[in-house]
């Protein structure tokens, strides 16, 4: 199971997760969009395509661009489709038979 925290907010939950470059794409039905904010930010990506992004917002504060995900992924990342990743301070722990490991995701993907 992977979670997404910041600022003690859960903002996504997922036994579902696709690993691409080292970041955890958590199916967008599993984001609680309550703590995502609509930005104008793209970037992109020569495989992915173009990358959209979220603030996330917990208790009145702003974590800029911290949360990406691709509307139309190109075919080599098509099995990110409709979901989201996080970086910028996002903590994802991964608790897998048991265990669990943490990772503070640091760079975009």
């Amino acid at each position: 199971m992977a979670k997404a925290t910041w600022n003690g907010a859960v903002l996504a939950e997922s036994d579902d997760t696709v690993i691409v470059e080292g970041n955890h794409y958590f199916p967008a039905a599993t984001v609680d969009r309550a703590f995502l904010r609509d930005v104008d930010t793209t970037t992109i990506c020569p495989w992915k395509g173009t990358a959209s992004y979220y603030d996330v917002v917990v208790d009145g504060e702003v974590n800029p661009g911290a949360a990406w995900y691709y509307p139309t992924p190109k075919e080599a990342a098509a099995e990110i489709q409709d979901r989201v990743a996080f970086w910028k301070g996002v903590t994802v722990d991964v608790a897998d038979s048991g265990e669990s490991s943490e990772m503070s995701v640091a760079a975009e993907g």
